[in-house]
């Protein structure tokens, strides 16, 4: 006596498959568009990094490391002008307070950016994952037979 299984490729895992890999393009696009977006805004403000910064002197600002380099520079030259004191350590009257402060919003801007870059790049790498995996998971969908039912073969004499 022998058993046959009826057996049916498994539509949930099609299906999972499916739905990783619409994330994974949604994400990829939305990161790079995010990238894009972050970067035109940059550039629309014709912010060049200064010429006494330690790298990209005179560069536009329009990538993270750009902003950092500019973020970078105006903190030293606000510590410069204010003899090395923080805002929070200059005396409410102190004429350099005005320019610290304003110096620490720009660094907090161009921080900003970076942190959106930042963050633009690993929504675009978790939707390279999320491609590799749903293509992984379509393939095995393709090749899975899941058992539906045990048939009792019929038995000869």
């Amino acid at each position: 006596m022998s058993n046959a299984a009826v057996t049916t490729k498994p539509a949930h895992l099609k299906v999972l498959a499916i739905i990783v890999l619409a994330f994974g393009a949604l994400f990829a696009v939305s990161g790079t568009a995010t990238w894009l977006l972050v970067a035109g805004n940059l550039r629309a403000e014709q912010i060049t990094v200064a010429d006494d910064a330690a790298s990209f002197a005179g560069e536009l600002v329009d990538t993270p490391w750009e902003a950092w380099a500019q973020a970078d520079i105006i903190n030293h030259h606000a510590l410069e002008s204010s003899g090395g004191l923080t805002y929070a350590e200059l005396d409410r009257e102190d004429p350099a307070r005005a320019t610290v402060m304003n110096g620490s919003f720009l660094r907090a801007s161009l921080f900003t950016s970076v942190l959106a870059f930042g963050v633009s790049l690993l929504v675009f790498g978790l939707g390279v994952v999320f491609i590799i995996t749903g293509e992984a998971l379509r393939r095995i969908a393709a090749k899975v037979e899941a058992p539906v039912a045990v048939v009792p073969a019929t038995e000869r004499v």
